[in-house]
């Protein structure tokens, strides 16, 4: 991925949080089948030997013989992306040098796919990803809310997936590369407009 060194995000927890906030992840793989993508929601785990991301997949799902025959993977998390139009910028008013951008969130992760059948990881991992996800709520949903002969019967359905995590790269394209006053005037636009964006920029009050 390319990256200016102003957009460039390096710190390890900041882009684990990005990832536990937005887990729907591009599941980016190269096998005999030529190049795959799908969106899979991932966990991002701590374990003894390192992170990995685990998930699980459709077992009709045709990406699960690509991972298995070229495990090697590529998964791009996009938490945010704005259109940034020139007419936020006060120094347009000044000298009308400036020009339309694009901002946004990214993180990028490369590993190792390893396919799982077990059943007491996909329950696991079933119930941790819900869990995560159901926190916030008054009324949490649990997995032990369904009936249990339908859970055993939704998890014959599907394979688990774990990713044991090679590199992490993150990009924070937030208009650092602007000044003060218009990385503000970005900030105010996004947040005029109801863009969640906005709320990774800092405030330049602040």
């Amino acid at each position: 991925m390319y990256r200016l060194p102003a957009f460039a995000e390096t710190d390890a927890e900041a882009l684990s949080a990005l990832i536990a906030a937005h887990p729907l992840g591009l599941l980016i793989s190269s096998g005999p089948g030529g190049i795959m993508a799908g969106p899979v929601p991932f966990q991002l785990v701590e374990t003894e030997t390192g992170q990995v991301l685990r998930a699980h997949l459709a077992k009709a799902n045709p990406q699960l013989a690509e991972l298995a025959a070229a495990p090697q993977v590529l998964v791009v998390f996009q938490p945010g992306e704005a259109y940034v139009s020139p007419s936020w910028y006060p120094t347009k008013a000044e000298h009308h040098r400036v020009v339309p951008t694009w901002n946004y969130a990214m993180v990028q992760v490369r590993g190792t796919a390893r396919l799982i059948t077990d059943d007491a990881f996909l329950r696991d991992q079933i119930a941790a990803l819900t869990t995560h996800q159901e926190a916030e709520r008054t009324e949490p949903w649990a997995v032990s809310d369904a009936p249990p002969e339908f859970i055993t019967a939704q998890l014959r359905g599907i394979t688990g997936l774990e990713i044991a995590i090679t590199a992490m790269e993150g990009k924070l394209k937030l208009s650092q590369n602007r000044t003060a006053a218009d990385r503000a005037g970005v900030r105010a636009g996004l947040m005029a407009e109801g863009d969640p964006l906005a709320r990774l920029m800092p405030d330049p009050t602040d």
